[in-house]
């Protein structure tokens, strides 16, 4: 049985061992759970000169709004049903893009990355970014706290929670998680993508990549994509493409075709993605290159990514408006 230790000095019981960085996962089962731990949490923060942020879904900032009233000023907001719409964004977009300028101290910041809107499509990048936030923010003096709604969650959502944080806090009180495997819960989300088989196919190799730009954007026209996602996907495909050219043996393949109101592309080569958190770090301001999945990251819906012996896919999901 792990230790189990009262919230009561929250940043105490969180802070316990060596590492500087903690990310523990908050059990809530109604509103009032969600306040209580919450709420003390950003003003123990606040309290302790910390720069301090929240990322959630809008019903969940405005609780919070109220919840601390005028301290309310002092916090930084992020809607996370837009900002994070692309887990594979949160950790660049929101979570460093708050963190990095702030460097000189301990940073405070509420991330809730699933709720239970996710639709299944998108849930495994999700537990992807909840286990890849302890690789991202190794050494860093910072605390993340995220809540999962127990009441409206499934088990299995609250189970993986257990597997990606160090420390849950439920009913009050936080302890240590037995389960806690980051590792493991990227290695069996590292799902194989299935494509339909009627999706449109090219191959492609460095002298035909302008074709097979045009290829997909014609594709994607033709199932009903805007204009403004078409230069979307332009880049998203230029990028992806020349990705298998110049780091995966030089050839690859293209599919798209249209799943419910997005546009779906993906790539397929032959290389070997063996870094996870690949388009998860902001660009250095003095960086030339290597800025092709995060860019990919921050102009899509939704990324998803199989690496595995064989070779590595990744999908695009846009909307087609």
């Amino acid at each position: 049985m792990p230790p189990r230790r009262s919230v009561a000095g929250g940043s105490r019981m969180m802070r316990a061992g060596p590492e500087p960085f903690v990310h523990p996962a908050l059990f809530y089962g109604d509103d009032d759970e969600y306040l209580a731990g919450t709420v003390p949490f950003l003003l123990e923060g606040l309290a302790a000169a910390e720069p301090v942020a929240v990322a959630a879904p809008v019903p969940r900032l405005d609780l919070i709004r109220a919840g601390l009233g005028t301290a309310a000023e002092a916090v930084h907001f992020v809607d996370m049903s837009t900002a994070g719409r692309n887990p594979g964004r949160i950790i660049p977009s929101v979570l460093r893009r708050f963190a990095d300028p702030r460097s000189g101290g301990r940073v405070r910041i509420i991330g809730e990355p699933i709720w239970a809107g996710r639709t299944a499509v998108e849930y495994p990048a999700c537990v992807q970014h909840e286990a890849l936030i302890n690789a991202a923010f190794a050494g860093r003096d910072a605390t993340i706290l995220c809540p999962y709604d127990a009441r409206r969650l499934p088990g299995e959502v609250l189970a993986d929670a257990r597997a990606t944080h160090p420390v849950v806090i439920a009913g009050g009180v936080g302890s240590e998680s037995a389960a806690y495997d980051p590792d493991g819960v990227l290695a069996r989300w590292n799902e194989p993508l299935r494509h339909p088989p009627g999706a449109a196919t090219a191959s492609f190799d460095a002298e035909t990549l302008p074709v097979t730009r045009d290829f997909a954007l014609r594709q994607a026209g033709e199932r009903g994509a805007g204009h403004a996602r078409l230069q979307d996907l332009a880049l998203i495909v230029a990028e992806l493409t020349t990705n298998s050219v110049v780091h995966a043996g030089g050839t690859g393949t293209l599919r798209l075709w249209a799943e419910s109101e997005q546009i779906v592309c993906e790539v397929e080569d032959a290389g070997l993605l063996t870094d996870p958190l690949a388009g998860r770090r902001p660009a250095r301001p003095d960086q030339l290159g290597g800025r092709g999945l995060l860019l990919v990251n921050h102009l899509s819906d939704l990324v998803r990514v199989h690496a595995g012996d064989g070779g590595t896919t990744i999908r695009s999901y846009v909307s087609r408006t």
